[in-house]
């Protein structure tokens, strides 16, 4: 059964790294352009995108490939925050809190209308991608290894 896990984790491990490159090019894109409230069409285009890539990869990294950890560490996943805290207690992130910043912004992203709050979350997103992205490179750079 550990195999297939691990198979599983494998294949985490990739996407999670194929949407990290896909982030960063819309991160470098959007940091070119600055948050700020007269954006064009073309220009919310990309933040619109960058937020999505962002939910995306935050998503990959917290229910899949954490949660693909904790199973193959014989650990209850339990909640969001708990396979937050033990990662940063494994080293695979810096910053537990950080973390959980970036899932409340994805989930606040995810249920966001009002138009006047949106720059505030396309600088928060520009804030935290390089956090997100940091954790990734933990992870891909071999951190993980030491849980199999």
């Amino acid at each position: 059964m550990t195999g297939v896990y691990n198979e599983l984790l494998d294949k985490h491990i990739k996407e999670m790294n194929d949407a990290e490159a896909i982030l960063r090019h819309s991160y470098d894109k959007c940091c070119r352009i600055g948050a700020r409230p007269d954006l064009d069409n073309d220009q919310l285009e990309s933040f619109e995108a960058l937020t999505a890539r962002f939910s995306r990869l935050s998503d990959l990294v917290i229910q899949k490939v954490l949660r693909t950890i904790s199973i193959l560490d014989l650990e209850d996943s339990g909640t969001v925050r708990d396979r937050i805290n033990r990662a940063e207690k494994k080293g695979f992130i810096e910053s537990a809190e950080d973390f959980v910043q970036i899932r409340m912004l994805r989930n606040e992203i995810a249920h966001e209308y009002k138009s006047e709050t949106i720059f505030d979350i396309f600088e928060r997103v520009l804030a935290l991608t390089p956090v997100l992205m940091e954790g990734v490179k933990r992870i891909s750079s071999g951190v993980w290894n030491t849980s199999r």
